[in-house]
């Protein structure tokens, strides 16, 4: 046909109503026989009628679209979030608009703009600000849920992983073979949850702690911060690194100084991807639940509780042990 079709071409086809066509469509409200269901079935599918989204959405309220913000979508840590949320999102009948902030803050607020006015239901944040303001937002009508945040964000939903215990965690397993004081690579301001769990293992061993090198969240940045760190010969003989992708940098810089891991130097990361499975020694790495975040976040944006109602959620992190760490 030379133009679009209708709803109305379609009944014709079939030889009912436009409100019987529209049953079928929408799964109701009332029922159809199934003969002529399947009659207006056929027709669909000859005239190669599409509903109108825009207009469901108007009936039904709901444009069953879910906002989802990433930082960048080149860090296998915000790709594994995507496809988590993405899943979860499929599972309860929506679809994703997926959008990538390239780590700008202002490109963060115009991609939570321009979501809200796509008429979203709800959207997930993850942010590039380790402090998130999002209270310019407030007036956007639409629920916004934190995801992957360290702190309480004042005013929102917000969940994230127990950053403090994971990296204490990780830096107690790296003095637990005799390789203290233990390094860290690092991006950001000092202060930081994984910092504050690697300062507490030291403490807690009593070994004082090790050098910090501090670099960008990418592998280039890990590469920099370890050839800083191993550049001289009294260098550090552990290291934990707050990310993974630094952690593949650092695995490179060890090897252009000829150093070994984990004969020379121990390492531990922090995400857990599925990266580190694939380096060379495969390496420890603190693990978070993304499947587990991904799905709450989920929830709490299509499910918001009560005006008044943000609490923060944590989610224990998981040491997975691998060779990296001299174990």
């Amino acid at each position: 046909m030379s133009r679009n079709v209708t709803r109305a071409d379609v009944a014709r086809y079939a030889g009912v109503s436009s409100a019987v066509v529209s049953y079928v469509v929408n799964d109701g409200p009332r029922p159809v026989a199934p003969a002529t269901a399947a009659r207006v079935r056929e027709a669909i599918e000859a005239l190669g009628y599409r509903p109108n989204s825009t207009a469901q959405a108007l009936r039904r309220g709901s444009s069953r679209l879910l906002g989802h913000v990433v930082p960048d979508l080149g860090n296998p840590l915000w790709a594994e979030f995507a496809l988590a949320v993405d899943a979860v999102a499929a599972a309860r009948g929506y679809d994703v608009l997926l959008v990538s902030t390239d780590g700008g803050v202002e490109a963060e607020h115009r991609r939570i703009e321009a979501l809200s006015a796509r008429g979203v239901d709800a959207i997930v944040v993850t942010s590039v600000m380790a402090r998130p303001d999002l209270v310019a937002r407030a007036g956007l009508g639409v629920p916004l849920v934190q995801l992957n945040t360290f702190f309480e964000v004042p005013g929102f939903p917000s969940l994230g992983v127990d950053a403090y215990e994971g990296a204490r965690a990780g830096t107690s397993h790296l003095l637990g073979h005799g390789r203290g004081p233990v390094a860290l690579v690092i991006g950001g301001e000092a202060g930081e949850l994984r910092e504050e769990g690697w300062r507490a293992a030291a403490r807690e061993a009593g070994t004082g702690v090790g050098p910090i090198a501090r670099g960008e969240f990418s592998r280039r940045g890990g590469y920099d911060a370890g050839t800083r760190l191993f550049a001289g010969d009294d260098h550090p003989h552990a290291v934990f690194v707050s990310s993974d992708l630094q952690a593949v940098g650092v695995l490179r810089a060890l090897d252009e100084r000829g150093l070994r891991v984990p004969h020379d130097v121990a390492v531990v990361s922090f995400d857990g991807t599925e990266e580190t499975e694939f380096t060379l020694p495969p390496l420890t790495t603190v693990r978070q639940p993304v499947q587990e975040m991904a799905r709450a976040a989920v929830a709490r944006a299509l499910d918001p509780a009560p005006d008044g109602e943000h609490e923060r959620q944590v989610l224990p992190a998981e040491l997975v042990v691998r060779r990296s760490c001299g174990c």
